[in-house]
């Protein structure tokens, strides 16, 4: 219900179109002191709200003309007007990269990824797991894969288990096919075969 106050409508003479016109013009405005929220406020900005979505998602993703991705997930969000615009991923992805003769190199599972398309920059959050060609495994809870200088890190914990041992430590960097990689803080290896968990303290291992 409108509610017009402190003024008056004078109708000498006017017909019933300009009468119409006049009710219109209250509906679109505020007048005579009255607030009317304005349409605009209701809208939520453009930039909040995700330009793609799509569910089930099964794609392969090329660079320079050749496969190199494949990417499963239930959900995927494209954010093209964000600044920085990125991709989300928010429940959960497994992505397998491929060679040249599309052969899987690394295959990694995240419980949530964001890709910075602009960067080309991968976010992995949560129960990050990645096996590479040699059969590692590797376990954290946040990695960054920066496809741009070919590099993959982290800050936080590491477990990296191999055929006949286990290692674990703080901050991980790596070349993106995950075959030639070192731990600046190790903690440990253990090694799976001996009976007697032995460890050692070396800094790094390459």
């Amino acid at each position: 219900m409108l509610k017009v106050q402190n003024c008056s409508l004078y109708n000498n003479g006017m017909s019933i179109t300009i009468v119409i016109t006049t009710i219109v013009m209250l509906l679109l405005f505020t007048s005579c002191g009255s607030k009317t929220t304005q349409i605009g406020d209701a809208i939520v900005e453009r930039d909040s709200l995700p330009s793609m979505e799509t569910l089930d998602v099964e794609t392969f993703v090329s660079d320079s003309g050749v496969i190199r991705y494949r990417i499963e997930a239930d959900e995927w969000l494209v954010y093209d007007k964000k600044r920085p615009s990125y991709w989300a991923f928010e429940k959960g992805m497994y992505l397998e990269q491929f060679d040249s003769v599309h052969h899987v190199e690394a295959s990694i599972k995240a419980d949530t990824a964001y890709y910075y398309d602009k960067q080309k920059l991968w976010k992995l959050i949560g129960n990050v797991d990645i096996e590479n060609r040699k059969g590692e495994k590797f376990n954290t809870e946040l990695l960054y894969w920066n496809q741009a200088t070919e590099r993959i890190y982290s800050d936080k914990f590491i477990r990296i288990e191999q055929p006949d041992r286990i290692v674990t430590g703080h901050g991980f960097d790596s070349n993106q096919q995950m075959t030639a990689w070192e731990i600046h803080n190790m903690e440990g290896i253990f090694y799976i075969d001996d009976e007697d968990t032995q460890s050692a303290t070396t800094d790094t291992i390459k």
